[in-house]
């Protein structure tokens, strides 16, 4: 049974799953084009989710084998895992925005334990404590680094460029960047009339910048060869009221369900991260390393429940937080501290 909805005006999206996640199934959409289908993301690199994925096409009656392009919202494996697939069973190109396509390039030509050495002795400096540290380092050591998702991932041939529409024929497609969950995140406004007529100015492929129910992961932008201190929440909340300003009729995001109201769920997620940096000044109020502050904050689950992997991306988040508030100038690193603590201001 394919998960296939048409949404009118020569889009369609597909429920590709993706294994063992809450999340259940990326939406791929498929857009019409007078050169031939093209794929909004494509799911995660998995045997069930290609063939979904396969189904889901031919549902729409077209053979994978006519994929005309691939359309990148972000470099994630839930999003850009099958890309490769694609262009192997169809010729299609890919396209995504430069700064995601260079994490792509550098995953795959990393060493294998590069990234487990550097997250490592990152999470040593925010203050992880040994018991957490241990399994990485035996990880390292005992050379388990292939298995993770993106080692493999397919190097795009195409560049979005923010701001210019896609070549794409008959279609008018625009890139908007949308940095915050990644460096080279874009939403895709498609600048056409609603096929139901609904008011607003078209619709708008949101990836994962804007969804309908959930609050995105910020974390921080991880490259090892760059000190850069990056401000990634800063970013999503400089490009959520870029989107906000858009006035789209309708959105597509990239997981949950369509909705209208785009600059109603922008203000909540404004609102949200405004009432979380306030709370994280609380709690700052006493010095804390960012791994202290990410077990005091409030998560889905108490933090005793938040399985390994997770905790991980926990404390990016925090982080990013932090950041945000010391760029503020309402928090400020302890001078001397290690592992780094800081304080409310």
């Amino acid at each position: 049974m394919t998960q296939v909805t048409e949404h009118g005006g020569g889009v369609w999206s597909i429920k590709v799953p993706i294994p063992d996640n809450p999340l259940g199934h990326t939406l791929v959409h498929v857009l019409d084009t007078d050169r031939g289908p093209v794929l909004v993301d494509t799911g995660w690199d998995d045997p069930d989710a290609w063939d979904t994925l396969v189904a889901g096409v031919a549902a729409v009656g077209v053979d994978v084998a006519g994929i005309h392009g691939v359309v990148i919202t972000h470099h994630h494996p839930d999003h850009h895992g099958l890309s490769g697939q694609v262009r192997e069973a169809s010729g299609a190109w890919i396209a995504m925005h430069a700064a995601d396509t260079a994490i792509v390039r550098r995953t795959r030509e990393s060493e294998p334990g590069t990234w487990l050495s550097y997250l490592a002795a990152k999470l040593a400096a925010v203050g992880a404590p040994e018991e957490h540290l241990a399994p990485l380092r035996a990880a390292r050591t005992g050379g388990r680094m292939r298995t993770l998702p993106g080692l493999r991932a397919a190097l795009p041939d195409r560049e979005i460029v923010p701001g210019e529409l896609l070549d794409l024929a008959g279609r008018r497609l625009r890139a908007i960047w949308t940095p915050g969950h990644t460096p080279g995140h874009v939403c895709l406004h498609l600048e056409e009339n609603h096929p139901a007529g609904l008011p607003g100015l078209g619709r708008l492929f949101s990836g994962d910048h804007l969804l309908p129910g959930i609050s995105p992961h910020i974390g921080l932008y991880e490259d090892p060869d760059d000190a850069t201190v990056t401000d990634p929440l800063g970013d999503y909340l400089d490009s959520l009221e870029r989107i906000g300003r858009l006035g789209v009729a309708e959105v597509l995001p990239a997981h949950q369900y369509p909705f209208t109201d785009a600059a109603g769920r922008v203000r909540e997620l404004l609102d949200h991260h405004e009432e979380r940096l306030t709370g994280l000044l609380a709690l700052l109020a006493t010095p804390l390393t960012p791994w202290q502050l990410a077990e005091r904050m409030e998560w889905n689950r108490p933090w005793e429940q938040i399985p390994y992997g997770s905790r991980n991306i926990a404390v990016s988040e925090a982080e990013a937080h932090v950041r945000r508030l010391v760029k503020l100038g309402r928090a400020e690193a302890v001078p001397g501290s290690g592992p780094v603590t800081y304080v409310a201001v």
